[in-house]
């Protein structure tokens, strides 16, 4: 046994033993993305650095083996930063999307290529809980929002864009025209309350995940009817009433206190609900400064004046969402704003000292040449973008087959890949080392393995897997220096090199340049038990 200490913390391990594998005996990982237990260290990604206190010097921890009496440091800032340089170099040379463009160009961020792929799947029930995760109210948007996802969509530049907002109203409406529509889940009561002021779009996401997150939820509207703009700006025509007021009532069922006919307007109004709940939202819609400031609140140009990572005011426990700070917004920019106030609220009830919506790393291709679009259309269906005509909608098959247009731009390790994850941890700058980025390209259409070059950053794991493996043909670097590539050899297909292992080569894969021709995330659905939810109102 060899005897060392880690970041001050003495520890005890084999002679052999790695620093990785005695940094897992006192609780800390390092990161790794080439290394992999039972397998040669190539200590080629340099992600697991760490420091030799004794002499000063940086090395790997997957090919550096314990020595009596070593002290190793692992969470210095001057390793974190190492660490943070590795990934961006990485970086610099990978060519994939994270999250697909539509994803970006969408306020909400929904998951949009897995709603997509439900529906083509014909699992409607699915596709709306990924729904239903990003966007409170998606039978209004899918009428009334101008569409910017579709302008995002790759396809956009090739044969017209996925019907996006369409096929997200389909499976609305196909959600409220049952007898049992999908109802999120909540978490326990908290016991925390939080008062929303104003019922359009803003305010209708902030209370659906305010209670979602556990909180006891009231929802004071100034009129007599909930939604805000909605029920005023929009016209029966563009959004038929029942469809506004069946998708208010699912959010009520989550269990939302009501207060209609109840203005606020005054700061001793605003004083007494911040004495009655621990926090309060303005969802108010477009205000002037002469309102703002009789609220007894400082005033921005468009409106209430607010902190833009927090969307708190100048008073504490007071926040601010929608066009009562925009002016004038997409609806879907303001439900996206109650979705970003409702999450920082529920830090700050919960306690959290430091409030905010987070660093989210990914990374993105950009604009595609041509020739690239061709690409993309070879891993998708030929099928012409066709729309229902207004006050009509898709059949089923026919949903199935526009949502089978999608090029699935999102990574199908998104979420898991380890690329992604270190980059998030380190805060790493995708764009720090910029250079001329190779062309997007997929080996292995033919095959049951796909393989795209520009995410693979030569971690070998693969090669020596199939080499353990004894696979007959295998896998094989060749080239050299940034040219260097993962191939089968002999001008082999991706189904010949890997005959036995191509699942293990898959898992180990870091950054999903290895997967299956056929992607499935699937979704996990959790019904909410209606007999706890609030009574249904019809107001």
């Amino acid at each position: 046994m060899v005897k060392i200490k880690i970041d001050n913390q003495e520890v005890e391990v084999p002679a052999g033993s790695n620093l990785i594998e005695a940094a897992e005996k006192v609780g800390i990982e390092i990161p790794t993305l080439c290394y992999l237990k039972g397998y040669e260290p190539s200590t080629s990604c340099q992600v697991c650095t760490v420091k030799d206190s004794r002499s000063g010097r940086l090395i790997p921890a997957c090919g550096t083996k314990v020595v009596e009496g070593m002290e190793i440091d692992c969470e210095t800032e001057e390793v974190a930063t190492v660490r943070r340089t590795a990934l961006e170099l990485l970086m610099s040379e990978h060519v994939g999307d994270c999250r697909a463009p539509c994803d970006f160009a969408c306020p909400a961020h929904m998951d949009i290529p897995l709603m997509l792929q439900q529906i083509g799947d014909e699992e409607l029930r699915d596709a709306i809980v990924t729904v239903k995760e990003d966007i409170a109210i998606p039978a209004i948007l899918g009428r009334v929002c101008p569409k910017p996802c579709e302008k995002g969509c790759r396809r956009k530049g090739a044969d017209g864009p996925v019907a996006i907002c369409d096929l997200k109203r389909f499976v609305a409406d196909e959600d409220l025209a049952t007898d049992n529509p999908y109802l999120p889940p909540c978490k326990p009561d908290s016991g925390k309350s939080v008062a929303v002021v104003g019922s359009g779009p803003a305010g209708l996401a902030a209370v659906y995940y305010l209670r979602r997150a556990g909180h006891a939820c009231t929802l004071i509207e100034a009129r007599e009817k909930l939604g805000g703009r909605l029920r005023i700006e929009e016209s029966e025509q563009d959004l038929p009433r029942n469809i506004l007021d069946a998708e208010i009532n699912q959010i009520v069922r989550l269990g939302i206190e009501l207060r209609t006919e109840t203005a606020i307007n005054e700061k001793e109004q605003l004083v007494d609900l911040c004495d009655e709940f621990d926090a309060v939202l303005l969802a108010i819609g477009k205000v002037s400064k002469e309102q703002v400031e009789a609220l007894g609140l400082r005033a921005a140009r468009k409106g209430i004046d607010v902190d833009k990572e927090t969307y708190s005011t100048n008073r504490r426990s007071v926040f601010a969402a929608g066009n009562a700070l925009r002016g004038k917004g997409l609806v879907v920019r303001s439900a996206a704003d109650g979705k970003e106030a409702a999450f920082v609220i529920d830090q700050f009830v919960s306690g959290k000292k430091k409030l905010g919506l987070g660093y989210e790393f990914s990374s993105r291709i950009g604009r595609v040449a041509s020739g690239e679009i061709d690409e993309f259309l070879a891993g998708s269906t030929t099928v012409d973008r066709a729309v229902p005509e207004l006050g009509t909608d898709y059949e089923k098959g026919e949903a199935a087959e526009q949502s089978s247009r999608c090029f699935d731009c999102t990574c199908s390790s998104h979420g898991s890949c380890k690329l992604e994850h270190w980059c998030e941890v380190y805060g790493a700058n995708p764009n720090r080392f910029p250079r001329e980025r190779r062309s997007y390209e997929v080996v292995g259409r033919e095959s049951s393995v796909l393989f795209e070059p520009g995410k693979c950053i030569k971690c070998e794991l693969c090669i020596k897997i199939a080499e353990a493996a004894s696979e007959p043909l295998g896998l094989a670097f060749v080239g050299r220096g940034f040219d260097v590539e993962v191939t089968v050899p002999f001008e082999g297909k991706m189904d010949e090199g890997l005959t036995k292992v191509a699942a293990e080569c898959i898992k180990a894969c870091p950054t999903a340049a290895l997967s299956f021709a056929e992607k499935r995330r699937p979704a996990v659905i959790v019904q909410l038990d209606t007999t706890t939810a609030a009574m249904e109102t019809s107001k």
